[in-house]
């Protein structure tokens, strides 16, 4: 079925908080990371939520972030439809209120994460509040997520040097004054390659936000971001505590260059010449009597490999976050 807007994607969190699951957010880098998802997300009977950075939609649209976006939402659109689970599309990191307007202008994305979160307090409240009124003024159908406090790592080009910590008390007054619709909070997670058991993880303070924000009247779901390195007992614990949004990146790159790598290693000489033949790739080898082997270098070999291989670690994912079997639609 064709995925669906941010009303729909409302109701999925809904049932996310009641029945204390989440969804994994999964980054899409190509097209190939999006084909395993949506094939482990089904196998699964789980609803799925992918997400496109800038630097993915600058990447598919050839430099330009709307012909990618347009040319991505086409084709997840197009690819949803062979699936009986619901399909979500989140804007990740987002900073450009221009892109982000138009974005909202072409209604493709179910949400969009604006990241002021780099920003002192009341600058993040003034332009997170400042895209809730541009959906509000659009009537755009559409979730706006927002960031307090960072997470330790690299996100596209946003670095920030330390972890800091979202304050339950400062979580209350932010969510009041945007009026955004989820909340990413930092407790210690960090983004790109990072162990688990390095992460100095706070599932106590995702407690003490969740209960400060129902203290106040605000049922107002919970991301946790920088998760690749999270083991999953300590995202179960995390999903305890109204985590219900949990993104994924880095893991899914690691996968598909590993799974390209795994395939070309087994016999290198099926890609690259063996010693002492010539290597001029500009004749393609007509004057050896060695030639590539086109049944392992086709892209679509490794392409097939790389779908199974995401669309089994997503499948397991969709278990420890609970999502498995939770989908409305399948």
């Amino acid at each position: 079925m064709p995925f669906y807007g941010g009303s729909e994607l409302a109701n999925v969190y809904d049932d996310a908080l009641e029945r204390g699951f989440g969804l994994v957010a999964s980054n899409i880098a190509e097209p190939n990371i999006m084909m395993g998802l949506m094939e482990g997300a089904a196998r699964k009977n789980s609803d799925l939520l992918l997400q496109l950075s800038g630097g993915a939609c600058t990447f598919a649209g050839n430099e330009d972030p709307v012909d990618g976006l347009e040319a991505m939402g086409a084709y997840i659109d197009t690819i949803a439809d062979q699936y009986d689970v619901g399909v979500f599309l989140n804007m990740d990191h987002q900073t450009d209120l221009e892109f982000i307007e138009a974005q909202m202008d072409l209604g493709i994305p179910s949400s969009i994460m604006i990241d002021a979160s780099h920003e002192p307090f009341e600058e993040n409240v003034a332009r997170s509040k400042e895209v809730v009124e541009m959906k509000e003024e659009k009537g755009a159908d559409v979730l706006i997520e927002a960031e307090l406090g960072q997470i330790k790592g690299v996100e596209d080009e946003i670095e920030s040097e330390e972890a800091f910590y979202t304050d339950p008390e400062q979580a209350v007054e932010f969510v009041d004054r945007t009026g955004c619709d989820l909340l990413a909070i930092s407790v210690g997670t960090q983004h790109g390659v990072a162990k688990g058991k390095d992460l100095e993880l706070r599932p106590d303070l995702a407690a003490d936000i969740r209960q400060a924000l129902r203290d106040h009247g605000l049922d107002t779901p919970l991301v946790l971001h920088g998760s690749s390195g999270v083991q999953p007992e300590q995202l179960q614990r995390m999903l305890q505590h109204g985590i219900c949004k949990v993104n994924k990146d880095t893991r899914y790159q690691y996968e598909y260059t590993r799974t390209a790598y795994d395939l070309y290693r087994e016999d290198p000489t099926d890609i690259v010449p063996p010693e002492g033949v010539d290597a001029d790739r500009d004749t393609f080898f007509n004057d050896t009597d060695w030639s590539p082997n086109k049944d392992v270098f086709d892209p679509r070999v490794a392409g097939r490999d790389i779908r199974e291989r995401i669309a089994d670690v997503h499948a397991d994912l969709t278990e420890v976050s609970g999502s498995a079997g939770q989908s409305r639609y399948a």
